[in-house]
């Protein structure tokens, strides 16, 4: 191609197609199979635009855009890892910077720079867009286990307390809907679905 910098950025592109492999532990609403993690981008993308009123004062709702549609992009090298499995935690953080450097490292230099400052945004959760936009991250996945009958909960065999310590930043960042979650979190171990 002879344009160099069309070139780096149709390159990222290309490669940023490879997250709709990457398979998540979280099941569709309906239950009916995995989500992958373009998928749940996206999602996150359309909740950051639907409960924005709910986020911190000020918090500047395009930005939160730019943060959910990066923050998983890593995982097309450093894959998935579930939320509740500890194990897999060893390691993450050094194998998601590697797949930062080499996905980010793509695009042109100014681009990559750019995308790498949104990626260590969200992932530092110290501005109040990225702990709205981790807060978001957690939502979702616990409204999919909620409509697809406890989903990972269940499967895994998840705790009441495991599932209030990953909730955290929705209580931070989301004051207003914290007690919808609470109510959710509740319902589930009632259900048997989460164990208390």
């Amino acid at each position: 191609m002879s344009n160099q910098r069309l070139g780096r950025q149709i390159a990222f592109l290309v490669e940023a197609d490879r997250l709709k492999t990457i398979l998540r532990r979280t099941p569709l609403a309906d239950n009916s199979r995995f989500e992958n993690s373009a998928e749940h981008s996206w999602h996150l993308a359309l909740a950051a635009m639907a409960l924005s009123e709910y986020g911190p004062d000020g918090v500047e709702t395009a930005h939160v855009l730019e943060l959910v549609i990066v923050h998983d992009l890593v995982e097309i090298d450093a894959g998935d890892t579930f939320a509740y499995d500890l194990a897999g935690h060893t390691g993450k953080a050094e194998r998601e910077r590697a797949a930062a450097d080499r996905i980010f490292g793509l695009l042109p230099p100014d681009q990559a720079g750019r995308f790498r400052s949104l990626w260590d945004e969200f992932e530092g959760m110290e501005t109040p867009e990225s702990r709205f936009a981790n807060a978001l991250d957690r939502l979702q996945a616990l409204l999919q286990n909620m409509k697809a009958g406890g989903g990972s909960w269940a499967a895994h065999q998840v705790t009441r307390e495991q599932v209030f310590q990953r909730m955290a930043p929705v209580e931070a960042a989301l004051p207003d809907v914290w007690p919808f979650v609470c109510e959710i979190i509740d319902r589930y171990c009632a259900a048997g679905a989460i164990r208390t």
